[in-house]
């Protein structure tokens, strides 16, 4: 098979199972530079050590987000670019304001009230004995609580949930040729989604709450150096990332289970293997499946020459299947130790949201696993999101 079809994620075969793509990749040119424009790396070692050299930075992608983001809003009214985006200094003052948000003291204390949703969705579908795991879980879960730490009125919830969708599509098109409707969607729900959260930062104002936004407002007010418009930007960031990724980790995760009922029963044995579960599931088919960084100056990387201003594309869903890394890489093992995947990333960019997703991984599959005996999938046909860098199931229809 052509190099150029090793990486084509525009294929439904890929996009349905890519981790063959990134096996037989990996060995026959595991630093590939790809006929689309840019380089991608399949190898752990590679991954880990682009994700933590500052010679491969953020910075570079705000001329293309401005080139997608950039049409028909006043300059006034444009977002500056988000945190994801940004290298230090800005990078390190942004994220250091939204962190203590994150830390795992905040996020056990959010412990009861993630396992008091995922008990009231359970108790409200529990008679139906079947449910659409998607719909009716790995979406509202996420949502609720990224909603209620924002201060998102629940009213909301379902306006944002559209916008958020077309804002994640358009990560595809980062450096990608992409469709003049994606780009429209992704530029009407930006400027829908920045007015949605300048009108609640108005309102915070008057009347501040506990909630996150309040926080950021309080910080701006005093002084902190973030302008309205970075707190904007920081809401609509932390609000899709809170969910997007999480909404997957279950989703895939529960799926995972239920195609190894080994791995399921094992589970169901040992409650007490959750977190390391949890883990290995987000190795064995995480929520993001590439990132990228572009070089500030000239690089090699295993032998191949990189010029500045290129972009490399680490591959995370490769690099958490290397057999370098991980023993029988394409095996599930709710019980694999030395577990080191980089589904979160790695270096200054590792997910905020870290501790946060784990915590309702864990606590979804975990109630799932103990609360549905004979959980099954309805249907072996299941069809994943058209997307290369969120890996998510449309959706996930079980029985119990």
């Amino acid at each position: 098979m052509a190099l150029t079809m090793l990486f084509d994620p525009f294929l439904p075969d890929f996009i349905a199972d890519p981790f063959p793509y990134y096996h037989r990749l990996r060995e026959a040119e595991p630093v590939h530079e790809s006929p689309l424009g840019f380089w991608v790396l399949t190898r752990y070692e590679d991954c880990v050590a682009v994700l933590r050299d500052p010679r491969f930075g953020r910075a570079g992608f705000e001329a293309m987000l401005a080139a997608m983001y950039g049409g028909g809003e006043p300059d006034d009214r444009r977002l500056p670019t988000s945190m994801l985006f940004r290298d230090p200094p800005d990078h390190t003052r942004l994220r250091a304001l939204v962190s203590r948000a994150f830390t795992p003291r905040v996020v056990e204390g959010l412990r009861p009230r993630i396992q008091h949703i995922v008990d009231g969705i359970l108790d409200r579908i529990a008679p139906a004995r079947a449910m659409e795991v998607i719909g009716d879980l790995a979406y509202p879960l996420p949502v609720t609580v990224i909603s209620e730490m924002l201060g998102v009125p629940a009213r909301d919830q379902e306006a944002i949930k559209g916008w958020s969708t077309d804002i994640a599509r358009s990560l595809d098109a980062i450096g990608l040729p992409a469709g003049p409707e994606l780009v429209e969607r992704a530029r009407a729900a930006r400027r829908a989604v920045g007015e949605y959260f300048r009108g609640l930062m108005t309102e915070r104002r008057r009347r501040p709450g506990s909630d996150l936004l309040s926080s950021l407002i309080a910080a701006s007010d005093e002084g902190d150096h973030l302008s309205e418009g970075e707190v904007i930007s920081t809401c609509v960031l932390l609000y899709i990332a809170g969910h997007e990724t999480t909404v997957n980790l279950i989703g895939n995760g529960l799926f995972a289970l239920l195609r190894h009922p080994d791995q399921l029963a094992r589970l169901r044995e040992d409650p007490a293997l959750v977190a390391s579960a949890v883990e290995e599931l987000l190795r064995y088919d995480g929520p993001v499946q590439r990132t990228a960084r572009i070089t500030t100056t000239d690089v090699e990387i295993g032998g191949r020459a990189i010029p500045r201003g290129a972009m490399v594309v680490t591959l995370i869903g490769a690099a958490n299947r290397d057999p370098a890394q991980f023993p029988d890489p394409d095996r599930l093992d709710v019980a694999r130790a030395d577990n080191r995947h980089i589904a979160f990333g790695f270096g200054i960019h590792f997910c905020l949201g870290a501790p946060l997703a784990r915590l309702e991984g864990q606590i979804a599959l975990g109630t799932l696993v103990r609360r549905l005996p004979r959980l099954a999938l309805a249907s072996d046909a299941v069809e994943w999101r058209e997307s290369q860098v969120l890996r998510g199931l449309r959706a996930l229809p079980v029985t119990f």
